[in-house]
């Protein structure tokens, strides 16, 4: 059995860092040990800005968005499209899709995909709120921005049943061969899925 080599605040601090995604035991342990080294530089300011986020950042009622406000910075903006909705899982994708910088619309964050094999259906998702949204009389489309997993296809199918009465158009992310892609380096699914969404020159 390992024994812990620092102490207990240390081990805590490890231990938590470890559970973030895309860190496990190794990576936080080194995480931790670079923090203590810049503790002036990184380890204060971190563990300040963490606990004003703590006390300050809400989930926007509007959009599901993350932000100091509510609604959030997004729905307040009025360059926005309003008659355009983007329908992401995730804050992390609405974030995503705004690094792009390529549609000023509004978003509506789902908070996961329908999967009943880990017992998220329908009532655990933000699809009433997306459907109270999508009846407003100046949406004119529905953006299904899901992921191209089992899940994320589900969910988006889903919506679109879902919406079929609301009267707006529904449109999904297009599928395929990503810019700069080589098609021998490409798998089965991605291929087909090219081939099946191509489109007019």
């Amino acid at each position: 059995m390992a024994q812990n080599l620092a102490g207990p605040e240390i081990e805590r601090l490890i231990q938590l860092l470890a559970r973030v995604p895309g860190l496990g035991p190794r990576s936080a342990r080194r995480a931790v040990l670079h923090l203590m080294k810049k503790r002036e530089e990184l380890l204060t300011p971190l563990g300040e800005a963490m606990r004003v986020a703590a006390e300050r950042i809400v989930t926007c009622s509007e959009c599901g968005n993350l932000d100091s406000m509510d609604p959030c910075s997004i729905c307040r903006d009025p360059r926005r499209d309003p008659s355009i909705i983007v329908v992401v899982e995730s804050v992390g994708d609405l974030w995503a899709l705004e690094r792009a910088a390529v549609l000023r619309a509004a978003y509506h964050v789902l908070g996961g995909t329908l999967s009943p094999m880990d017992g998220i259906g329908p009532e655990d998702l933000a699809l009433g709120k997306l459907l109270d949204r999508a009846s407003r009389p100046e949406v004119r489309e529905v953006i299904l921005a899901m992921n191209a997993t089992v899940e994320g296809q589900t969910t988006a199918h889903y919506i679109t049943d879902m919406l079929s009465e609301a009267g707006v158009r529904i449109t999904r992310l297009a599928h395929g061969v990503p810019v700069g892609g080589e098609l021998d380096y490409l798998d089965e699914g991605t291929l087909s899925a090219a081939m099946l969404s191509r489109t007019n020159l």
